[in-house]
């Protein structure tokens, strides 16, 4: 037995467009296929006429192609070899790159127009991140900053077992009762009685 187009279909309205067209081959007219389905007559008309001119799988369901690239493949993969010269080496001042100069890259070299927010779409098809600039201060040393880092930072470091202060007595962290008493208590008849009532 024969398997119909439509049952392949991927969902109802492409299995409507080839059951209408199965309908067709099998005698029946525009009117009463569009009785069947459900649809004006001018519909099965289109149909019968796309399946005519450009074979059935003309009624089959095919994603849009939607807009082509402004830029092809091979200028996308010359655009990272551009950027990696630097900003200053394509007469920006400074080294930063911003969307913008990117922009303007990309118009200089391949003749393409691109809004500034769509940049960061590019940006990510050929796997350059955004990145903030470090900001150091002007007087910064690194050399004292490296000598410190290797010779005070261990010295300041505090050691685990205790062994940088020898001399300082390890406590257990238990007060017993009558040392507690003595810090807060005074047996002393010249003590001060709002100093023992905070107490």
């Amino acid at each position: 037995m024969k398997t119909l187009a439509s049952t392949s279909a991927t969902n109802w309205r492409e299995g409507r467009r080839l059951r209408g067209w199965e309908l067709h081959q099998q005698g029946w007219t525009q009117q009463q296929i569009a009785a069947a389905l459900g649809v004006t007559q001018a519909t099965v008309s289109r149909w019968l006429s796309c399946a005519g001119s450009h074979g059935v799988d003309a009624l089959r369901q095919h994603k849009p192609s939607g807009r082509p690239p402004r830029l092809s493949a091979a200028q996308l993969a010359q655009l990272p070899s551009l950027l990696n010269q630097g900003a200053e080496a394509l007469g920006f001042r400074g080294a930063v790159w911003t969307r913008a100069r990117v922009a303007e890259v990309i118009k200089r070299s391949f003749g393409v127009s691109y809004h500034v927010a769509h940049i960061s779409r590019l940006m990510a098809r050929i796997r350059w991140s955004r990145q903030r600039p470090i900001r150091r201060a002007r007087q910064r040393n690194d050399a004292a900053i490296q000598h410190w880092r290797e010779h005070d930072a261990p010295v300041l470091k505090k050691s685990p077992s205790g062994a940088a202060y020898p001399a300082l007595p390890r406590r257990n962290g238990r007060v017993s009762a009558t040392r507690r008493c003595g810090y807060l208590c005074s047996n002393r008849t010249d003590a001060h009685p709002a100093r023992d009532v905070d107490a």
